[in-house]
């Protein structure tokens, strides 16, 4: 023991006087390895307080607001005690909700009705749309700061803010009105920004009578789903608007915009067969005809001419499966099953858009976008800015964030064909002089015995550098050439002009 304690301590004297010789031959102290190891751990803890730091100032920045507005944060209810509820406005001003003071209770009240019954929401019985989504805003006050003093030594409400959407109020009228009284939904996008200008769904509600109401309107006998948003949350078969997909997988996998298709109007395969709307037979025809005639079977042709997994693979590109670049919450996926080992049948079914595919109008619309938008989508969204009741601004967003699920050549030959539809096909309705319309019908079965069909139409339209992009589905309503044209048609003239 004492021999090693004495070769310990010969060692240290060795290196310190190293150390000393070192120093006086280079005029620079080595670091002794202790030191290595505290400075190691030092800028290991400084690092780590750093990134702390770092994120405290991003959580501030950025997501402080989602958490605060949450509906399980019970502390922000607290906001009203102090703030009368701000207003919410169309993006041309029509105010379609505020609250009103009847002697000592706030009332919300909802001008519109069920207009906006939907996207806008309702606060009562728990909160939907715009109401739920930015809550926390609308429970903020932002009026001259003098005021507020007043008001608080008063013990009186300040004003909320007010929450500004992207919705066009004609526009918005145009298809609430369209749908008449079938259900559904039509939703209308601007391509360039992503903004939602205007979004409907049916059945609807009055949201002046939500409480009152709400016994038989969340029953669970309610069969039609009144609560339920279509526009967002609303799966359809796509029917026939589904063959933008299979064209473009078609393209994708080494098909050609000349290649023909021979159609006496019924394909047969492994025992099943499939038969073109009302027995047409359309005779040689290439793709972009097909595509303009909705001729189902060229695409059960090109579905089947398919390897395994390649029209999965373009729906997913597509946003099949995926959460759409959006910020409104309670947003379904669209669905896509056809793993490519399905027997012919269902791969036949699927090409043209029946099957076990299933999608929101929605997604389908930010379909239509990314083809106006040469393939690049932007983030969907329906809040442009808040102001206070001055109407200064107080927050504006950034909505700048793209994601391409398409090539612009891909989107250009989906133009090619979608204006084909217009000109010469199904869509000949939408061919007017005042905007360039694009767009694919759909005929979509649902039922067991093939008699009844949802009438679909997803398409844009544009007039200079004005451009709308557009889903509509009305259900049982029949043919889309029929039915969701003819409203796509008023939603066209109603935004670009008539």
């Amino acid at each position: 023991m004492r021999r090693d304690r004495r070769d310990r301590r010969n060692k240290r004297d060795l290196e310190i006087m190293d150390l000393e010789e070192d120093t006086r031959r280079t005029g620079k102290r080595r670091p002794h390895a202790r030191n290595v190891e505290f400075a190691v751990v030092t800028y290991a803890f400084l690092l780590l307080f750093i990134s702390l730091c770092a994120y405290f100032v991003y959580f501030v920045s950025f997501q402080s607001e989602d958490f605060i507005n949450h509906p399980s944060n019970a502390r922000l209810s607290k906001l009203s005690d102090t703030v009368i509820r701000g207003n919410i406005t169309t993006k041309d001003g029509v105010v379609v909700a505020k609250s009103e003071i009847k002697g000592e209770k706030e009332v919300r009240v909802y001008p519109k009705g069920r207009t906006y019954a939907h996207v806008v929401g309702y606060n009562s019985n728990g909160m939907a749309g715009v109401e739920l989504e930015r809550n926390f805003q609308l429970l903020r006050s932002h009026s001259f700061f003098l005021t507020r003093i007043a008001n608080d030594l008063a013990n009186k409400k300040s004003q909320g803010d007010t929450v500004v959407t992207t919705l066009d109020s004609k526009l918005q009228e145009t298809a609430y009105n369209g749908i008449g009284s079938y259900q559904g939904a039509a939703v209308a996008i601007d391509p360039d920004t992503g903004a939602i200008l205007a979004m409907v769904s049916k059945p609807d509600f009055d949201p002046n009578t939500v409480a009152s109401s709400w016994k038989s309107l969340s029953s669970g006998d309610n069969s039609s789903s009144v609560l339920l948003n279509r526009a967002t949350q609303g799966l359809y078969p796509p029917g026939s608007t589904f063959k933008m997909v299979t064209a473009l997988s078609y393209l994708q996998n080494g098909g050609k915009m000349s290649d023909t298709f021979s159609c006496s109007g019924a394909l047969s395969n492994n025992g099943y067969t499939i038969h073109c709307y009302g027995g047409e037979v359309h005779g040689q025809q290439d793709l972009t005809q097909a595509f303009g005639n909705s001729c189902n079977v060229a695409f059960a042709t090109a579905g089947l001419s398919l390897e395994k997994g390649e029209l999965k693979e373009t729906a997913e590109r597509l946003l099949f499966n995926r959460e759409l670049p959006t910020t409104l919450s309670n947003v379904k996926k669209s669905s896509f099953t056809l793993d490519g080992v399905e027997d012919k049948a269902l791969v036949m079914q699927t090409s043209i858009g029946q099957g076990n595919t299933l999608v929101t109008p929605l997604h389908m619309a930010v379909i239509a976008s990314a083809a106006a938008n040469n393939g690049t989508v932007k983030t969907v969204h329906d809040i442009d800015h808040i102001e206070n009741d001055n109407g200064n601004l107080v927050k504006s967003f950034d909505h700048k964030n793209s994601e391409t699920i398409m090539t612009k050549e891909e989107a250009k030959r989906l133009r090619i064909m979608m204006r084909y539809v217009v000109t010469n096909g199904t869509g000949r309705r939408l061919n007017v002089s005042k905007y360039r319309a694009y767009g694919k019908t759909g005929t979509a079965e649902y039922s067991s015995n093939k008699r009844q069909s949802h009438s679909w139409f997803v398409g844009f339209a544009k007039k200079g550098k004005k451009k709308i992009a557009v889903a509509v589905v009305m259900e049982g309503a029949g043919s889309g050439s029929a039915y969701a044209v003819p409203l796509a048609g008023r939603m066209f003239d109603t935004y670009l002009g008539e």
